[in-house]
């Protein structure tokens, strides 16, 4: 018998559209360019062959329409894992719910999601404008520990180690280290992008190791971590979304992962406001290879 989804656990707009997105299932498509910014899809929709509907609500901005005669949209998630928790679902049940009926389709849809944002760099020798494939994900926010199947989709022994070099705080969620999809990671990086190690934070500031007015709990936690090593492999970036995605993903079945524009070096304490030409150039060679 199929899973019945009640009404108070997917919420379906008068229009027939999901909760927060705001999208219909005829509209989704099996493509899926990922943004943090709203006003980035527009960048993105520019490189679109035509543009078919186009769909705002809060911080979720979607354009829909074909690339290389083929269906894709592109979509803002804003700023977060909790968003990546409300996306990825949400687009999830658009591919295998049925709406009329709210069971779980027998036949599951496949969804190719990749994420394109901005991080800072842990390592010395990544310079600014390098993009960076997050390969392996290691998740500060907790988002997947609330999901059954989260250890059969982490690498426990690296989440070990890396809890006993940091000596992780225990007031924190326990972080979880989580693959992009590897097929999905060699058709979008090839041999022109570095393979990192990337961490999604819960904030920007403090769980970033970002001192302003208020002192940090673990001062010395970035040095910990930019030391960290597991089979010769490093932690490369910072960003705030790439882990919840991978590991989501993962547990649906779907094909995501995340490539981001280093904009920022945290070791060399160097920066680049003036990013959004680098971010243009990695939009348009995921276009070509997704």
């Amino acid at each position: 018998m199929a899973k019945i989804i009640p009404p108070s656990e997917l919420i379906i707009n008068p229009d027939g559209s999901v909760f927060h997105l705001h999208l219909r299932p005829e509209q989704l498509t099996d493509r899926i360019i990922l943004v943090g910014d709203p006003g980035r899809v527009d960048m993105v929709a520019e490189f679109f062959d035509t543009r078919d509907f186009e769909v705002s609500s809060r911080e979720f901005h979607t354009i829909g329409g074909t690339y290389g005669g083929k269906p894709i949209m592109c979509l803002s998630h804003g700023i977060g894992p909790d968003n990546i928790d409300i996306v990825i679902n949400e687009l999830d049940a658009l591919a295998n719910v049925d709406f009329a009926t709210r069971e779980v389709k027998d036949k599951l849809r496949r969804l190719t999601m990749v994420r394109i944002g901005t991080s800072g760099a842990l390592q010395p020798e990544l310079s600014l404008g390098t993009p960076v494939i997050a390969r392996h994900s290691v998740g500060f926010d907790g988002v997947l520990n609330y999901y059954a199947g989260r250890n059969e989709i982490a690498d426990l022994d690296m989440e070990r180690e890396f809890c006993e070099h940091t000596g992780w705080n225990p007031l924190w969620a326990k972080p979880y280290f989580v693959e992009a999809d590897e097929e999905l990671v060699d058709r979008i990086g090839r041999d022109d992008m570095v393979r990192g190690i990337t961490i999604s934070a819960v904030g920007f500031y403090g769980p970033q190791g970002r001192e302003l007015r208020l002192p940090l709990a673990n001062p010395d936690l970035n040095s910990r971590i930019e030391s960290f090593r597991y089979k010769d492999r490093c932690i490369t970036n910072y960003e705030m979304e790439s882990a919840p995605l991978a590991g989501l993903g993962r547990l649906m079945g779907h094909s995501c992962m995340t490539v981001c524009s280093i904009i920022a070096n945290r070791y060399n304490n160097n920066a680049n406001p003036n990013y959004k030409s680098g971010v243009r150039d990695l939009v348009a060679t995921v276009l070509e290879r997704i």
